[in-house]
């Protein structure tokens, strides 16, 4: 069994984001376990902070180094990620020398009513995680398209061919988790 944390990258409580995320629960392999980070209540991030962090910021912290892995589910704001999403990137991510995401395991994806489905923000994303030595899988990509006739608000996939796409997707998530922790464990 492997812990998995996932980020919503969307604070609505209407994102389709939040709708994909059921969907990749749903689909993945029965041996992953699903627990949202929560990102809503974080203060921005000021190093004024380093040497006392917030509760909400303990608890990110917390939530990551229970977590096997990271599964981000983000929209495309701006061609760039949300600016809650990376603010808790940032925390995550300090202080100094105390980066929650070194040698993690971690997979991106995201979807939008437009046509390249966050491809944008998953590359903005990737770079912030490269810095954050995540180990990315790579492929494949899943930039998704979303629709209602697609997606259904509990996360069923109605047309096949999607949830195919996206069955294996986690399952490919699950292998690279298992390959990078055999090689890399979490310290």
């Amino acid at each position: 069994m492997y812990k998995v944390g996932y980020f919503v990258g969307s604070l609505s409580s209407t994102s389709v984001n939040r709708i994909l995320s059921r969907a990749l629960i749903r689909l993945a392999p029965d041996d992953l376990q699903f627990t949202e980070i929560p990102i809503r209540d974080l203060p921005l991030y000021s190093p004024d902070y380093d040497a006392d962090y917030p509760p909400e910021a303990r608890a990110l912290k917390d939530a990551i180094a229970a977590s096997d892995a990271v599964l981000f589910v983000t929209p495309e704001y701006n061609r760039s990620i949300p600016g809650a999403l990376k603010n808790a990137l940032d925390w995550a991510s300090r202080p100094w020398g105390q980066n929650s995401f070194h040698h993690i395991p971690a997979a991106v994806t995201g979807a939008s009513i437009g046509q390249i489905g966050t491809a944008v923000a998953q590359q903005s994303l990737r770079g912030v995680l490269s810095f954050c030595n995540a180990r990315q899988m790579t492929a494949p990509e899943a930039y998704i398209h979303y629709t209602p006739e697609v997606f259904a608000p509990d996360g069923e996939v109605l047309v096949e061919s999607t949830a195919t796409f996206l069955r294996d997707f986690m399952a490919e998530f699950r292998n690279y988790i298992e390959m990078v922790l055999t090689v890399l464990p979490r310290q």
